[in-house]
């Protein structure tokens, strides 16, 4: 297998996994104005020290996250274990802006990975390839550094290779001292800052080497703009192992340019904000996050859904609701959602198809006017069953639909003709075994 191809064997348990939770964490969550504040407001790292002199998350409990995440249906998750801030969240020897010098004293990384680990879910770490902290990394005229416009730092002197070797030793860190880690998640290129920039050759040579079995995400070379080479026909050494489109979903999924899949994840925040903001409260339904989170599915992607916990270390209500409410559809309905993919039949007009072999899933969104009709199975159905509750499916021959016989049709009330409402408004979703 050459370097840069997808290796399909790493990435089975992400493709059947489906759905994960990100979090994004930080001295952030205390001004609570998201994840970007020190850029937008273009605060210095003197004015932004009284958030690292106050991180105290007096309700930080990794456990009840991970439960969350199961109970959601989730198979992994993915922690911010250095935002572009540059505070890390792990205790790294290599400075001193972490989580284990804060009144908090605690190495977040390693509790997070210890408790989703219990919950046996897989686990990643994000780690920004931005440093805004960071004496080397560039600042005056950069398109994000907070300080792009002071020009105080206009001949500000500073040693970028420096910066990479923190960079790649950090990253060494979390693959060496914290066990097993099934992904890292880099983030983002941008400009001329990407690919051998990054020394990207070497740092996933490095990250292979230490982690044989994880997976990589696209962005040393791409970004929520852009995939990089990955779905080139001659993807490069650093290319990752999946794309991960940002706050959208693909109308045809992602492939390469010889219309062959490739691994993909939508990451998708439930507001408007990764990091916790106080006055952000536009947040998605459930219904609508289970609905993407099956459209996702039905293009051979994966759903990673964000949580922003607060200053004090916990989930919102909002979030907690939310996820709440995703677990109670997953309990009945997550069959149709772990190991499947897209369908072999072209989507319906009333919802999607998902599938898994011989199992065909209908995720019925609006209902019809009478029977409802499925195209393309009629004769091939061994049995049919409502998911959520095992209870049979007849197919119908009622009168006035014999005049398709491509269709099967099917009804969610006695009568082959009538309408009836659908059991489940979110989704109701139909399973057929074909033979």
């Amino acid at each position: 297998m050459e370097a840069g191809k997808i290796n399909n064997r790493r990435t089975e348990w992400f493709e059947n996994a489906r759905f994960g939770l990100f979090i994004h964490w930080g001295l952030y969550a205390i001004p609570a104005r998201g994840e970007w504040v020190r850029s937008f407001e273009e605060i210095s790292n003197d004015e932004y020290q009284k958030y690292f002199d106050e991180f105290t998350p007096v309700f930080f409990d990794p456990v009840s996250w991970a439960k969350a995440a199961k109970n959601a249906g989730m198979k992994y998750a993915v922690l911010t274990a250095k935002h572009h801030d540059g505070f890390c969240l792990f205790d790294s020897a290599l400075t001193d802006y972490k989580s284990t010098n804060t009144k908090a004293g605690r190495d977040i990384v390693r509790e997070f990975l210890d408790a989703f680990r219990s919950e046996g879910l897989k686990v990643g770490l994000y780690y920004s390839l931005l440093d805004w902290h960071h004496d080397d990394y560039p600042a005056y005229g950069d398109p994000f550094h907070p300080m792009r416009n002071n020009k105080a730092y206009k001949d500000k002197p500073y040693n970028f290779e420096k910066y990479l070797d923190y960079l790649h030793g950090q990253v060494s860190e979390l693959c060496t001292n914290y066990g097993k880690i099934d992904i890292m998640w880099f983030d983002f290129s941008y400009g001329e800052m990407s690919g051998e920039k990054w020394r990207a050759t070497k740092l996933v040579e490095m990250v292979r080497s230490l982690q044989p079995g994880i997976i990589l995400d696209n962005r040393l070379e791409g970004s929520g703009e852009g995939h990089g080479s990955i779905t080139t026909s001659n993807p490069s050494f650093y290319a990752g192992d999946f794309a991960c489109p940002e706050q959208f979903i693909p109308a045809e999924g992602i492939t390469d340019e010889n219309g062959n899949p490739i691994p993909w994840e939508a990451c998708v925040t439930m507001n408007n904000n990764w990091g916790y903001c106080a006055s952000d409260k536009a947040f998605k339904s459930p219904k609508l996050i289970i609905r993407k989170l099956v459209e996702c599915v039905s293009k051979n992607g994966n759903l990673l859904l964000n949580v922003g916990p607060d200053a004090n270390g916990e989930f919102p209500a909002e979030s907690v609701y939310i996820l709440e409410q995703i677990g109670k559809w997953m309990k009945y309905n997550s069959k149709s959602i772990y190991n499947c993919g897209k369908a072999e039949y072209p989507k319906p007009e009333w919802g999607y198809f998902t599938q898994d072999g011989k199992f065909l899933y209908a995720h019925i969104f609006d209902g019809n006017i009478g029977a409802l009709p499925v195209k393309g199975i009629n004769g091939k159905v061994k049995k049919a069953r409502l998911l959520a509750d095992g209870s049979e499916i007849k197919l119908l021959n009622a009168w006035n639909t014999r005049a398709y016989p491509d269709y099967a049709f099917i009804n969610f009330g006695p009568n082959e003709s009538h309408t009836y409402p659908l059991p489940y408004e979110i989704d109701t979703v139909v399973e057929f075994e074909l033979e």
